[in-house]
């Protein structure tokens, strides 16, 4: 009789369970709507992002300009698949190559040009996306 008995209860309570239907409401402030566009906007426009460069240069004083602009040509003369940015940042100013997602890509191009410039270092930076590649 017992057995019988649990076996109503789980049935009664599977047909209960089964037999609710319900909706959920969500009230919220317009401005989160407002906010999650612009967190779209922003990654669809967003020209940098964080990775990796070489600094091959990095110099202060008189002539330190033109010395950079030099280093830079220099750079770039010898591996143009490679670009070469010069930035300013008192009172150095400074030439990083490369757009390189991991520090692992960084290191291996150092490896590459570490005859040409025995100084360089790797320095985490923003960087521009390097276009994706496409499998054909």
């Amino acid at each position: 009789m017992r057995r019988y008995f649990l076996l109503f209860m789980i049935i009664l309570a599977g047909i209960y369970t089964n037999a609710q239907e319900g909706s959920v409401e969500v009230i919220a402030d317009e401005r989160i709507d407002l906010l999650i566009d612009k967190h779209r906007y922003l990654n669809r426009h967003q020209s940098t992002l964080e990775g990796w460069r070489i600094q091959i240069f990095f110099d202060s004083g008189a002539n330190s300009k033109r010395r950079a602009t030099e280093a830079q040509k220099r750079f770039s003369d010898r591996y143009a698949a490679t670009k070469a940015y010069l930035s300013f940042k008192e009172p150095y100013y400074r030439v990083r190559v490369g757009d390189f997602r991991s520090r692992l890509e960084a290191e291996g191009f150092l490896n590459n040009i570490r005859n040409d410039y025995p100084n360089a270092f790797t320095v985490s930076d923003m960087i521009d996306p390097p276009p994706l590649e496409t499998k054909r």
